[in-house]
């Protein structure tokens, strides 16, 4: 009887660990994290089902990568290259974003920009939007 009580005991146990060890409430998102500076690598979309990516053609040659910095704070900071009045020139422009689950959501004043998390991992973000527009960052 002793040993019954004992290996009920244990099988309770080894049932509560693996039920609280369950990673369902990540809902599938990566524990990577997302706070950092990322540089604009690639841009592209879906064609005939096929992932089209090229060279994003608004970094300007001789000029570091465009970027985008998520900070710790929620504050987003998006930087750009231009040549126009000076160059390698660059403006940032400055707002907030949020992530849920595996979405991330980039407001500057009143445009708010929603975008599918498609890979994160320690060195490359891709998002996606709603209208097939795809984005690759390396860290930087």
């Amino acid at each position: 009887m002793k040993n019954r009580s004992l290996l009920f005991a244990f099988a309770l146990t080894i049932g509560l660990f693996a039920t609280s060890c369950s990673d369902d409430d990540n809902e599938g998102e990566t524990i990577v994290p997302l706070a950092g500076k990322w540089n604009l690598m690639q841009v592209g979309t879906v064609v005939a089902g096929q992932e089209v990516l090229i060279d994003a053609p608004q970094n300007e040659e001789g000029c570091a990568e465009d970027y985008m910095e998520l900070k710790v704070s929620d504050e987003v900071i998006l930087g750009d290259y231009d040549s126009t009045d000076a160059p390698c020139e660059l403006t940032t422009t400055t707002g907030v974003y949020v992530r849920s689950h595996n979405n991330l959501t980039t407001v500057f004043g009143d445009v708010s920009r929603t975008q599918d998390i498609m890979n994160l991992t320690v060195t490359q973000l891709k998002l996606r939007d709603a209208s097939g527009a795809i984005e690759v960052y390396e860290r930087d």
